[in-house]
Formats: C-alpha cells, sequence, structure tokens
C-alpha cells in the first residue's frame, strides 16, 4: 500500500517503523525539519518538511496514488482539514485521524465526520485509549496488561512471573498434567529485557514477563495458577485529572461498583471542571508531590495509585513517593510515561506498571490499515510483536489442515480460536474450519506472510 502520514512524532515515528518495516511504501509529512532529518536518517521512508494542509504538499507527497492516510500532528483541526482535503483533491479510499478535542467526540457534534460533512473513515482519541487499557489493567489485577480479543471472549494476559510462582520451572508441555484446569497458551516472555518465543520443552523463570492467551471465564483461574491472587481495587487514587484520568474515573463510577475514587488535580480551573463532569468521585485541588495533598487524599489508605498527568518526572516521583508510604496496604502503582528510556528505572524504583499512550494510540491505528479479516491488533516492544485476530477465509490457506501440517513460520504462533461462541486453546492436531477467529502472535517482519496465510487482502 502507500500510505501517507501527516505529524511525525512519536505516534507518527512509531507507525512509520512498522508500515515500512511491513512492506508498504510509507511518505511522512511534517513542518519539523529535525523530525523528518530523522525519519529519514532511521527508517526506509519518504521524509518531507511542510505543511499537510497544503494542497502542494499533499500532492508532492504523492496523495494522488494514495491508499491510505494517517493524519496524527499535534493539532485536531489540522488533522481534520487534512483529511477533508484527502476527500475532496485525492479521493484517498481511507482516512484516519487523531482527533483529541472532547468536543468533536461527544454528543451532536461527533456527527460532522462523515461523507458529506468531514470525510473520517476512523477516527483514534487517545486519551480514551488510554483510559480504557488503564481500566482493563484494573478489572485484571495481578496482570500487567489485559486486551480483550474475538469481541471479548479471548483475553491476552501480561503477567509478571515471581518467586512464588506454581509453574516455575516447569516445562510448558507438563502443565496440563500438573494443573488440568490450566486452559491458556503461553506464547512467548520478556527474558532479560529480550523477547523469546517460547517451545513445549521451555520453563517459566523468575523475573519472566511472560505473554498469555486465554478464555475471558478462565481469567482468574489462569491469574491464579500464576500466584496472583490480588483483588479488585477498590480505594483508587488517580494524580491528574486531564483527560486520561477523568475518562478513567467516569469508566471506573460506571463499572466499579462500591469504588472510592479521589483526584488529585493541580490546576484549580480544572478540577472545578471535572468535578461537575463526575457523580462520586472526590476532586482534590493540590499537587501530588505536596505531603500535606497526600495526606488530603488519604494515600496512605489507596490500593491503587495512577499518575496520569502530562510529566512523565512527576508521574514517577508520585508513585515512588506512593511506594514509600505502603503502610499496611499492599499499593500497587501505574505511571504512564512518554519517554521509553524511563522503563529502565521501573524496577529499581519499584513502580509496578509504566504505561506507554503512545504504543496503544499505535495498536488502534494498525487495526485499520488491514481489511478484510483482520480484527483487533495489539503491538508489542515497540511494535516489533503483534498480537493479531483474523478469520479463516475460504480461500485461506489453512483451512481444513492441522496446526502441525500448516508450515506456519516459527516466528508465528497460534493463541486461541474462537469458532461458534466457543473458545478453542488449540493443540497441535487442531484442525482449522471456515469462519474460525484466531488469535495469534507474529514477529512484525513476518505480517506479510499473515497475509498471505489469511488471505487478507490489503486497502
Amino acid at each position: 500500500m502507500n500510505i501517507i502520514i501527516c505529524g511525525a512524532g512519536k505516534v507518527g515515528f512509531s507507525i512509520s517503523k512498522q508500515l515500512s518495516s511491513q512492506g508498504h511504501s510509507v511518505t511522512v509529512i511534517d513542518q519539523s525539519s529535525e523530525d523528518i532529518k530523522k525519519i529519514n536518517e532511521t527508517q526506509e521512508v519518504k521524509g518531507i518538511v511542510g505543511k499537510a494542509t497544503l494542497p502542494s504538499v499533499l500532492e508532492n507527497a504523492g496523495a494522488e496514488a494514495a491508499d491510505m492516510i494517517i493524519a496524527v500532528t499535534r493539532n485536531d483541526e489540522t488533522n481534520m482539514i487534512v483529511c477533508q482535503l484527502s476527500s475532496s483533491l485525492f479521493n484517498i479510499s481511507k482516512k484516519i485521524a487523531r482527533i483529541r478535542s472532547k468536543e468533536f467526540l461527544e454528543g451532536k457534534w461527533s456527527k460532522l465526520f462523515n461523507k458529506s460533512n468531514i470525510p473520517i473513515d476512523v477516527i483514534i482519541s487517545p486519551e480514551i485509549e488510554v483510559a480504557k487499557s488503564l481500566f482493563r489493567r484494573l478489572e485484571a489485577p495481578g496482570a500487567l496488561d489485559n486486551v480483550p480479543f474475538g469481541n471479548n471472549k479471548i483475553k491476552m494476559l501480561e503477567i509478571s512471573v515471581e518467586k512464588n510462582c506454581p509453574i516455575i520451572n516447569i516445562p510448558l508441555k507438563q502443565l496440563t498434567n500438573k494443573f488440568p484446569d490450566f486452559k491458556a497458551n503461553i506464547l512467548g516472555a520478556v527474558r532479560k529485557d529480550k523477547f523469546i518465543f517460547l517451545k513445549k520443552e521451555d520453563k517459566l523463570l523468575e523475573g519472566d514477563n511472560v505473554y498469555v492467551v486465554v478464555s475471558s471465564i478462565q481469567l482468574n483461574q489462569i491469574l491464579k495458577t500464576f500466584g496472583h491472587e490480588e483483588k479488585t481495587s477498590t480505594k483508587i487514587l488517580i494524580i491528574g485529572g486531564g483527560n486520561i484520568g477523568l475518562n478513567l474515573a467516569k469508566m471506573l463510577e460506571t463499572n466499579f461498583e462500591g469504588a472510592r475514587i479521589k483526584i488529585i488535580e493541580k490546576n484549580k480551573q480544572r478540577a472545578e471542571e471535572i468535578v461537575n463532569e463526575l457523580s462520586s468521585s472526590i476532586v482534590i485541588n493540590g499537587d501530588a508531590l505536596d505531603e500535606e495533598i497526600l495526606k488530603e487524599a488519604n494515600l496512605d489508605d489507596s490500593e491503587t495509585v495512577l499518575a496520569l498527568t502530562n510529566d512523565d518526572e512527576n508521574n514517577i516521583m508520585a508513585c515512588v513517593l506512593a511506594e514509600k508510604n505502603k503502610s499496611k496496604i499492599q499499593k500497587r502503582t501505574i505511571a504512564i510515561v512518554n519517554k521509553s528510556n524511563y522503563s529502565l528505572l521501573q524496577k529499581s524504583l519499584n513502580i509496578d506498571d509504566l504505561v506507554d499512550p503512545r504504543m496503544t494510540t499505535v495498536s488502534r491505528i494498525m487495526e485499520h490499515v488491514h481489511k478484510g479479516s483482520i480484527g483487533t491488533v495489539y503491538s508489542l516492544l515497540d511494535g516489533e510483536y503483534e498480537f493479531i485476530e483474523a478469520k479463516i477465509l475460504a480461500k485461506s490457506e489453512l483451512l481444513n489442515k492441522k496446526i502441525k501440517e500448516s508450515n506456519l513460520p516459527e516466528h508465528i504462533r497460534i493463541g486461541a480460536i474462537v469458532r461458534k461462541e466457543e473458545v478453542l486453546i488449540p493443540k497441535s492436531d487442531f484442525i482449522f474450519e471456515k469462519d474460525d477467529l484466531v488469535v495469534f502472535l507474529a514477529k512484525r517482519e513476518h505480517i506479510k506472510e499473515v497475509e498471505s496465510i489469511f488471505a487478507i487482502s490489503s486497502i
């Protein structure tokens, strides 16, 4: 495909990297010569310095032959205009835009986005997507991540293997014998900062972060098997009342019955605004790094602390303070960080989870790069690996074949299948049938093979 990306920031950079590595022809437009220089020097893409809202710049980027345009600049209005021009002047078939403003996302104004008005096919709201991601983490205490597939029938869990893990040092092929209720597929792990695909003979080791595919109804059972029996938090402290914090609080109020939610927001005007949008959450105006404010928020009594401001350093410091004030209650700490190098500090600072909002946005955008049978896509490790769901079509080469006879590449692993509402954890003699919804893990450079195997066509 010929794809134009408008915006060479962190999201645009990551998307272009993924798409170019998958064999797509990618052009990136940005006004920052520095950002374009970085892209040109590190990626096999065409970088153009210019305003994406100028028809001549879009034309120079190859808009007349483009199959898709992805507008992820920092400005909502710019992204809208880009999509409008792409449709009106260049007839680009698929237009994806990042929109942050709440006014355009809710209520009557959201109806603006259609073929007759502003022709955007897919709207991505980073703040809402990150809030959803955080909510899923709170839904599955004990898991570092919790991603739904197959219309929420399947979950992909990222789980930390700790010293007390009951299945540690046991070959994977023996797990079902020793634990008959273990109905899940362990596909891979990050071990000593390197991702590895796990084989039947492999064992889990302390310190591994493993990726497990499981039926949603078995989620709690699998977490228990890994030694995680943490209870769902009901006392939650959110630091930062921006759009992420506000959206998360709303989700918790709706879905976590009896939850006691407190939000610390530094800006007085913003604190007053969000009070009116929440029904039961308590909003405190003040600095979360101020000891008196933390006392007012009753930090000692909080079970989960989420630092969600726009300042990475403040988020990390807030989690460190929470860790030092654990008192008698075991706390879970989660911080949003935009700088990837901060992940190196996670273990030394004893922060439970660092969330990169960029990759959440990238995953949502990647879902829409292909048509046909691909559904949910979830990117791991800066897009180097992807969890994907795809349907077995009549022309798929997997149809009526056993897994062991399907000649799947080594770097593509089948996790689970949804067949007529039933979730199946397949073994090597499993036979694929038409309309099976398959959840699998693939390395980035094998996405073209995935397209071929599942008979997926690009736009």
